[in-house]
């Protein structure tokens, strides 16, 4: 039974991520390296796992979370679609079976916002747990002027980001303690109010409501 751990192991998944953390290394976009591949594995296998799914479930979960981004190794453009592939002809490789390796593919060309929609638990999942990872740590050049975007200048003021699964209420929530002095709220509105949406829809498909906390207080 093929595991993350293996995932992690493997050396075409590593060469894969290292050119993926290039590409988006020159692009000067957000950090997508095995920080945040690993970040998304965990969180999504604790979703998965929260929601009461099964034990193969969460596992795949974990290693969907950790490939997601792998199609960024050949362009940014598409990267879930072109990821997807990349992933179920690794996973075929490594002798998981077509149902499962297909599972995964799914959930991974579904990821992104741009054209992806949730069309399974799984990839409400990694949807929840990939739009969640918002933090300080995630860019790259870390002083704050008036070349700023506003990407960098919302990832800059976030301290701590998680998720939690509140089984009680059904609602799946990003929690996000962030420095206000840096940006506003509504800073953050403006870039993820498309992401919020799909995880909204994302909580929907697995029978929970999706919300948002910021410095304690409930947004969504």
């Amino acid at each position: 039974m093929l595991t993350v751990k293996q995932i992690k192991n493997d050396e075409e998944v590593k060469v894969l991520i290292k050119t993926s953390e290039k590409q988006i290394d020159a692009l000067a976009y957000t950090e997508h390296s095995v920080r945040h591949a690993s970040i998304v594995s965990t969180w999504t296998g604790m979703i998965l796992k929260e929601t009461g799914q099964s034990a193969k479930l969460v596992r795949l979960g974990e290693i969907a979370g950790y490939l997601h981004d792998i199609g960024n190794s050949l362009a940014r453009y598409d990267h879930a679609g072109s990821g997807a592939i990349l992933v179920y002809n690794i996973l075929k490789r490594l002798g998981m079976n077509y149902s499962d390796a297909a599972e995964i593919m799914m959930a991974i060309g579904n990821h992104d916002e741009i054209n992806g929609v949730p069309v399974s638990v799984l990839s409400s999942a990694l949807i929840i747990a990939d739009k969640s990872d918002v933090h300080k740590s995630r860019v790259r050049h870390k002083v704050l002027d008036k070349n700023t975007n506003i990407h960098d200048r919302v990832n800059l003021a976030v301290n701590r980001s998680y998720v939690n699964v509140d089984k009680e209420n059904l609602r799946i929530d990003t929690v996000i303690e962030t420095d206000d002095t840096i940006c506003s709220v509504a800073d953050y509105f403006e870039i993820y109010h498309h992401r919020m949406i799909m995880c909204s829809k994302a909580a929907e498909l697995m029978g929970y409501k999706y919300g948002l906390i910021i410095n304690g207080t409930r947004l969504l």
